[in-house]
């Protein structure tokens, strides 16, 4: 049986999906034009940004209330400045500074940001606690580990983005901080009691966020069959119900393989409305018209079919246009304060001096080992990062090498080490913790030269390594930059 044109109306307003480009394809523009609620940005939509802008105004010209979203934590998540690395340290760091007054202060001046580029929906904060050191996708994206102050910080966020006129979107409820699994790949389990978890949610409800992403997370307490974003339990029961929740509920992509998987990307669109979402994420890997528009049409099958209520497709539809049109009268009070990331990226270093002999400051052109680990595909892959390139500006003729799993063999180390004879020795890890070929490298330079500086970009579980252990407590533009200032002692 045809599908009705109001049906499949309704199913494009609960809809966000990606794209390929730094325009409009015709596609998305026809399908705005007919009421598709937003969009998804992604770096490959990113340039600069005044083609941002240009871009948002494009989409705003076919439905002036679209809502344009996009995943910009700052830290190692970014989007506007993947191409030059974030001018903002990421949550992790802000939470060990654990000064509220900054983090609002830098969310603020992310909103502004956001704001001018024509940005009115931001897929943070991270409201996870990371009480898993050896999660593969949080990590220092999470405030931290302690629920009350990943609540306290994930407040002031929500507070900062907010009053810049963007709405905030909490993540990933119930609660990936403890799990090993990406969702993007499995179904993470998490075990045991999430009353933990759930604070820095409950906090951001208090907060006022205006949306809440889902997890693609089994969460055998409530639900041993479903994942949350598959769940009525978790979305409805929990989320409405227990935590109060009214504002916008949005999965997290759906073409992950943790609920895809198993439903294909438009049964698990489906289901995720059924359970409570309003609305689909999708596009972060299956960017295509026929992606979007499978998804809409199996919306609108599964309504004539008895699986979806129409009058629960109807409610979500009302609560996207409710975030819309606070999205458009909200309009953005803030301005800029460019110096606030670097500032805030210079109060989480932390340094451990374990030599009593004079190793810092460097004061000649150093040799720089960057140890680079695979990224989760949060993290676009192409975000530069690193202590070597800021060091070389402070200190020319710094020779920078980086190294991947593949890469570490002895005989490459042994010839790196032979080329930093008479120079310093600046090692850079990134959550050495969690790769075992890191932990043999390191260990291979520190035995040849234990007066090595090493550098932790990512979760720094151990600080007793080299004779100075510096821990950035992210691995952001500013970063690097304010390891590279501690390094040689300039500003």
């Amino acid at each position: 049986m045809p599908l009705s044109g109001d049906l499949l109306r309704l199913a494009d307003a609960v809809l966000f999906p990606g794209f390929t480009g730094h325009t409009p394809p015709d596609w998305l523009r026809r399908r705005l034009g007919e009421g598709l609620a937003g969009v998804v940005l992604f770096s490959r939509n990113i340039a600069d940004p005044a083609q941002v802008a240009r871009l948002t105004a494009a989409l705003r010209a076919e439905n002036p209330s679209v809502l344009v979203g996009t995943d910009e934590e700052s830290g190692e998540v970014t989007r506007l400045e993947v191409a030059a690395g974030s001018s903002r340290p990421g949550a992790y760091a802000l939470g060990v500074v654990d000064d509220v007054a900054l983090t609002e202060a830098l969310a603020r001046d992310l909103g502004a940001e956001l704001a001018a580029a024509g940005v009115t929906l931001d897929f943070a904060p991270s409201a996870d606690v990371n009480s898993n050191p050896d999660n593969p996708v949080i990590g220092l994206r999470a405030f931290g580990a302690d629920p009350a102050l990943v609540s306290r910080h994930t407040r002031a966020f929500v507070r900062g983005l907010q009053s810049a006129g963007v709405a905030a979107c909490a993540k990933h409820f119930p609660g990936h901080g403890d799990t090993s699994v990406d969702s993007h790949h499995g179904v993470p389990v998490v075990a045991d009691g999430i009353e933990d978890a759930l604070l820095p949610f409950r906090e951001a409800i208090k907060e006022g966020v205006r949306a809440v992403m889902t997890g693609h997370l089994l969460v055998p307490s409530y639900d041993a069959e479903l994942p949350a974003t598959l769940s009525p339990k978790v979305l409805t029961g929990l989320l409405r119900e227990e935590l109060g929740f009214e504002g916008m509920i949005i999965t997290d992509g759906i073409e992950m393989a943790a609920v895809a998987g198993t439903y294909g990307i438009g049964g698990a669109s489906a289901r995720a409305i059924a359970a409570g979402a309003d609305a689909i994420c999708v596009g972060g890997e299956r960017a295509d018209e026929a992606t979007a528009a499978g998804i809409r049409d199996a919306i609108a099958t599964a309504v004539t079919q008895g699986l979806l209520p129409e009058e629960r497709l109807a409610d979500a539809a009302r609560r996207v246009r409710e975030l819309a049109s606070w999205a458009v009268s909200s309009g953005s009070q803030a301005s800029r304060d460019g110096s606030v990331g670097l500032a805030a990226a210079r109060r989480a270093i932390r340094v451990t001096r374990r030599s009593t002999a004079p190793v810092l400051p460097l004061t000649s052109a150093a040799s720089v080992v960057e140890l680079a680990p695979e990224m989760n595909l949060a993290i676009d892959r192409n975000t530069p990062w690193g202590v070597g390139r800021p060091l070389a500006r402070l200190l020319p003729g710094t020779v920078v090498t980086r190294l991947a799993v593949g890469d570490s063999t002895g005989s490459a180390l042994e010839r790196l080490l032979g080329e930093a004879a008479g120079r310093p020795l600046v090692i850079v890890v990134r959550d050495v913790h969690r790769h075992a070929w890191q932990e043999q490298a390191l260990r291979h330079l520190l035995s040849a030269r234990p007066d090595a500086v090493v550098v932790e970009m990512g979760l720094p579980e151990r600080s007793d390594l080299g004779a100075v252990h510096i821990a950035t407590y992210g691995s952001a533009r500013v970063c690097g930059q304010a390891a590279a200032e501690v390094l040689t002692d300039r500003v």
